[in-house]
């Protein structure tokens, strides 16, 4: 009879252990899942926020999407940007530039679509790329080959400082960027053709 007691104890010993054990790992299997599962990223929070300009410009829409990083002290444009390198021109994403008709930057055709929208600042010239590769992390990618246009623009100084990365976009195709005391234009026109 002892004997039969203890087996029964023992079995039901075991099988609380084993419960307690499967239960306990359900459970971590479970935090293990949530903690993989990410929410989609609010890109409103992040240092350098998303913005828009966008316009018609000769009966083509024309839009740039880009990140808008501060200068927060430094100095950008020789250092935090050197002259000579290719610039994603903003922050995050490279910017894209997107045309719904052909048109012409700066007297030079491109073709409707959406390309990577990249420079090369210089002290003296800037060079304003527009390549295929639309979307891409940065310039870390970035390949020239893959370039459709390429114009040259002279940049200014500004009077006054400007903290946070912009771009503006006005109706008569002015593209103005402007950050710490640069700014940079280049001028969309319509091609007078459409492609889409």
């Amino acid at each position: 009879m002892k004997n039969l007691l203890s087996k029964r104890l023992a079995t039901s010993l075991g099988l609380a252990l084993f419960l307690c054990a499967a239960a306990t790992t359900a459970s971590h299997a479970q935090n293990t899942n949530m903690q993989t599962t990410k929410a989609p990223e609010d890109k409103s929070k992040r240092p350098s926020p998303p913005a828009k300009a966008t316009a018609t410009v000769g009966g083509a829409t024309v839009t740039i999407d880009y990140s808008r990083p501060s200068v927060k002290g430094r100095k950008i444009f020789g250092e935090l940007e050197p002259y000579g390198k290719v610039w994603r021109t903003g922050a995050n994403e490279a910017t894209t530039f997107e045309v719904s008709k052909d048109v012409k930057i700066e007297g030079q055709t491109l073709a409707a679509g959406k390309y990577g929208l990249f420079t090369i600042p210089g002290e003296n010239e800037w060079t304003i790329i527009f390549n295929k590769t639309a979307n891409q992390w940065g310039a870390f990618k970035y390949d020239a080959s893959q370039d459709v246009l390429r114009v040259k623009v002279k940049p200014k100084k500004l009077a006054q400082l400007t903290e946070v990365f912009t771009i503006n976009l006005d109706k008569s195709g002015k593209v103005a960027m402007m950050w710490e005391n640069t700014e940079v234009d280049f001028t969309v026109t319509s091609s007078g053709k459409s492609s889409m």
